[in-house]
């Protein structure tokens, strides 16, 4: 079964840490991200880049767009995993060894039907 794997965090703390905070982390996830490759996993995931680069569409008899995320929170929405997993047990346990390696935030877990597989690839 397919699981989205919602990233939030801190945003101002994230764009905060030096390049080796970065790395660091980064690092410790890639040792998750390989394991959940090699057992065919993990699809599609992505690191949002800042909300200062955002636009948000507001939807009204007259959509308009307006600059950066619509919703105030302490917490912004960063980035996303795809997994293909047995259930929403074994999601929740792969977003547990994540947040061990990413400090900070919360993983929000949500199964995924996917309706449209569309065309783009990694790149």
């Amino acid at each position: 079964m397919l699981y989205m794997l919602l990233c939030y965090n801190n945003e101002t703390e994230v764009l905060g840490w030096t390049q080796e905070q970065d790395d660091a982390v980064m690092g410790r996830l890639s040792v998750v991200h390989d394991r959940l490759i090699a057992e065919g996993k993990m699809g599609p995931s992505g690191r949002l880049q800042g909300t200062t680069s955002a636009k948000t569409l507001v939807k009204t008899q007259a959509p308009f767009v307006v600059d950066g995320p619509f919703a105030e929170t302490k917490e912004q929405f960063l980035g996303f995993y795809t997994l293909d997993v047995a259930d929403m047990d074994e999601a929740l346990a792969i977003a547990r060894e994540l947040g061990v390696a990413n400090p900070g935030g919360a993983y929000e877990v949500r199964p995924l039907r996917l309706y449209l597989p569309g065309a783009i690839a990694a790149g």
